[in-house]
């Protein structure tokens, strides 16, 4: 580990603790908007490790996390090591209570990003190249989007071997090989020679106390592992999922899920039925193969195509 770390021209030594501002932009009005970057550093070597939540604005449990993380003073006497934690990676999104920044673009389909572009490509650019350059390897909170649910899960990249052995260590309920995809602050990072597991949980501009404890002690076991602090958390199962695939609707209506994400389905098995609202006619949903159910829909009403399942295919 380096004796100086420096994060946005600001210097950071070993056995020090800091909050760097970032500054991404001014609002119309005037108003500067700041990113805060809270920097914990032993005096003694190790990993630098990213815990980071809110790269979507609206997934609140993964602030919820973070910020608990902090208040918690878990990071205040590291064994080893430096941990970099933001809570909120898109103070835009979480303003509006939006996945996206005002302009519409995902930060997260934006990186490595562009001092001269878009808003979304500027943020990127930022988080690249005054946090990405600095850490060893990283864990971004989620949830799910759109009115979906995600069981609390870690999904890393199958040819990651470092972002395997985070997960592992991490021991959510669920872990699933999933692949990087193009533009995201993960397949940047491993671009970079740097491992970041992703944790899914909960749903968007709801909090999930069960999700965010999960994601807590996912959180604990992994600075344990690495020597950075003191955790005895004995470790539970966890079910490991080879990858995944969506049960989308066939026809729009009324959804009724008939099971609940975290359940182990059969093939063919009934787990949800679309019905008319004038009671016409009733669809039932059923599994295309023996998996669990890692994530559902929780809107009322849906069109033909929506994803109403996230299906997980055990090991």
């Amino acid at each position: 580990m380096r004796k100086i770390l420096s994060i946005n021209n600001q210097v950071i030594q070993a056995g020090e603790k800091a909050i760097v501002n970032l500054n991404i932009a001014r609002l119309a009005s005037g108003t500067q908007i700041d990113l805060p970057i809270y920097v914990y550093r032993s005096i003694n070597p190790g990993p630098v490790v990213l815990l980071s939540g809110g790269l979507h604005g609206d997934e609140v449990d993964g602030i919820e996390i973070v910020r608990r993380l902090i208040d918690q003073k878990v990071f205040d006497k590291l064994q080893k090591g430096t941990v970099i934690a933001i809570p909120i990676m898109n103070i835009y999104g979480f303003l509006n209570f939006s996945r996206e920044v005002p302009d519409g673009k995902d930060i997260n389909r934006s990186f490595p990003g562009n001092s001269t572009g878009s808003l979304a490509a500027r943020v990127a650019h930022y988080l690249t190249h005054t946090v990405l350059k600095e850490i060893d390897f990283g864990i971004d909170f989620h949830t799910g989007g759109a009115n979906r649910y995600n069981f609390p899960q870690t999904r890393f990249a199958p040819n990651d071997l470092k972002a395997r052995e985070i997960a592992k260590a991490f021991n959510a309920p669920i872990s699933l090989e999933s692949k990087l995809i193009d533009k995201s602050i993960r397949k940047e990072a491993f671009k970079m020679g740097k491992s970041i597991v992703v944790y899914e949980g909960g749903e968007s501009m709801r909090f999930d106390q069960d999700v965010i404890e999960n994601g807590i002690r996912g959180a604990k076991k992994v600075l344990n592992h690495f020597e950075m602090i003191e955790y005895n958390r004995k470790n539970t199962e966890t079910v490991h999922c080879k990858n995944s695939l969506w049960i989308r609707a066939k026809n729009s209506g009324l959804f009724h899920s008939l099971v609940k994400s975290g359940e182990q389905v059969k093939n063919k098995e009934i787990i949800g039925k679309i019905v008319d609202p004038f009671g016409n006619f009733l669809t039932k949903i059923k599994a295309p193969r023996d998996g669990i159910i890692i994530g559902h829909s929780n809107a009322p009403v849906i069109n033909q195509g929506d994803a109403l399942f996230h299906l997980g295919i055990i090991e």
